[in-house]
């Protein structure tokens, strides 16, 4: 923490308020903060306190060495202050600080109290159910306090969602009970669930923020939410199914923070890197991106399409569903309800004079030449397929009756990739190879030359989960070099033969660069096994 002296110097970007702020202070004798720390932001203070109401006077409660403050940029305002101290029961010495500061130590603070569904519901008792408001737009998060029973729980339940890292939330309904899951890193972790009784007005909230049908029960449905954490907004794609006890729910959460990463940023060795990047500088061809589903496609592809000049190029992407909106890019739902499909969409975004397409996902044959003619006719197309290494992706198209010779000269590389659970770097321990069971999978001249080489595993701690925080991308790419091409061109296009002419040519797969970043100390050898 800094408190500031009369003659110091304004914080950057402060100015004006900075100076009228120290004159303040000069005036009445108060201490002056040019930022906020974090130590001195006090949970226990804002329990009866609204995020609406701190927010709007831009008074927050703070402990500072002991003794119980309030930051203000405004200490003329008495009334407010004195309603605060009275709220608290206990007398607040003003302390100023920026106004700029002051809302982001608020939402700060929100953010990080122990606030989670199970003790929301130790407190709540056996009441009837709350019903459901008619519509809401954005709801905030941490505006929890003043909402109705259910709205707070689910307010809660998608909070400590985001908290811990969760990209889907299941409400899964049994006979005597609603079980409520987070997945985290890729596994399922069960929380505390909701009582049963809370299942039909739970169930009813989730669809209004979905906008969806709260009558229809017997036919899945599909909607979108926004939900606001502070200033930071998060998609919610909501899908409801019925089932014996019920109707199943699950909620994906889509936090563009987490997806629009750099490439640089998803884990790719330097040098795959540097391959991708040139297949990227081509202004013509198709690169592909494969894997099975929640392998990290998608953020590969729009880490690709950061790297492109938006300003400069026009990029057009047809996807299903849209699942982050990108800056400066015109992005395309697919709607096969009526009649929008890949296909017909890429048709028109052909007249748009693209310089970059995305198409989501190469389905069938008829999107797959419409992709590969768009490619031959001097636009850099991207797509996906659902296979599990690259060689496997030239093999599909062929199934799908593609004509080798248009994709071997349009091809420009291939990308496979999964997600790797990351070690958490507080717990890891090391391990040293040859002192222990050999897993199964391993191949074993890779065990024999590292022999006596450290690498760890997970431990587990208060920080992470079973010993693992985050994941980290595995990655195969196959360029498409001359010999490639042509063994393509000739209609050789096995996945076997493929994979050998191109591990000759340098490639690395898979398993080769998850057992690099098993030295690295990433990841362990047992999740290696495990993913691929």
């Amino acid at each position: 923490m800094t408190t500031t002296n009369h003659d110091d110097g304004a914080p950057e970007g402060v100015g004006a308020e900075w100076e009228r702020l120290q004159d303040m202070g000069r005036r009445y004798g108060l201490r002056v903060l040019d930022r906020i720390p974090a130590e001195v932001l006090d949970a226990t203070l804002i329990v009866d306190l609204s995020v609406e109401w701190a927010r709007a006077q831009g008074l927050l409660p703070v402990t500072i060495e002991g003794e119980a403050c309030v930051l203000t940029a405004d200490p003329d305002r008495v009334a407010p202050q004195e309603y605060l101290a009275l709220l608290l029961g206990r007398d607040l010495r003003p302390v100023l600080a920026p106004r700029a500061a002051i809302l982001a130590a608020i939402e700060q603070c929100y953010y990080s109290r122990e606030a989670s569904p199970g003790e929301f519901l130790k407190d709540l008792g056996p009441a009837e159910p709350a019903r459901a408001r008619a519509s809401e737009s954005s709801p905030d998060l941490l505006q929890v306090a003043t909402a109705a029973p259910v709205t707070q729980l689910v307010n809660l339940i998608v909070l400590e969602a985001v908290k811990r890292r969760a990209s889907d939330i299941h409400f899964e309904p049994f006979e005597s009970q609603l079980r409520v899951r987070y997945r985290i890193d890729g596994v399922l972790y069960e929380q505390t669930g909701p009582p049963k009784h809370m299942e039909d007005a739970l169930v009813s909230r989730l669809k209004v923020m979905a906008h969806m049908d709260i009558a229809e029960k017997r036919l899945p449905q599909d909607g979108m939410a926004r939900v606001r954490v502070g200033e930071r907004e998060i998609d919610v794609r909501v899908s409801t199914i019925p089932v014996a006890e019920g109707e199943r729910v699950v909620l994906r959460l889509l936090d563009s923070r987490s997806a629009l990463l750099p490439l640089a940023a998803l884990g790719m060795a330097d040098g795959m890197r540097q391959q991708v990047e040139q297949a990227l500088a081509f202004p013509d061809g198709i690169l592909i991106v494969c894997g099975p589903t929640g392998s990290g496609k998608t953020t590969t592809l729009y880490a690709a399409l950061g790297r492109l000049d938006a300003t400069r190029k026009n990029i057009l992407t047809i996807e299903d569903p849209i699942e982050y909106q990108i800056p400066n890019i015109g992005q395309m739902q697919v709607k096969p309800k009526i009649g929008l499909t890949f296909s017909n969409g890429l048709r028109h975004i052909l007249r748009q004079d693209p310089d970059v397409i995305l198409v989501g996902e190469t389905r069938d044959l008829e999107t797959a030449e419409i992709a590969i003619r768009s490619a031959l006719t001097g636009h850099l197309v991207f797509t996906t397929l659902h296979t599990n290494d690259a060689p496997s992706a030239v093999l599909r198209l062929a199934d799908m009756g593609v004509a080798p010779h248009l994709l071997s000269a349009c091809l420009r590389g291939v990308l496979a990739q999964r997600l790797l659970r990351r070690l958490c770097p507080a717990c890891r321990r090391p391990v040293t190879i040859g002192t222990g069971p050999v897993l199964r999978g391993v191949p074993p001249e890779w065990v024999a030359r590292h022999v006596g080489s450290r690498v760890w595993e997970p431990a587990g701690c208060p920080e992470c989960l079973e010993g693992f925080k985050g994941r980290v991308g595995l990655f195969e790419y196959m360029p498409v070099t001359d010999a490639l091409r042509e063994s393509i061109r000739a209609g050789d296009t096995g996945a076997v033969r493929l994979r050998q002419l191109a591990m000759s040519q340098g490639m690395i797969d898979l398993q080769s660069d998850g057992l690099t970043k098993v030295l690295g100390g990433l990841t362990s050898l047992a999740e290696v096994v495990a993913v691929v």
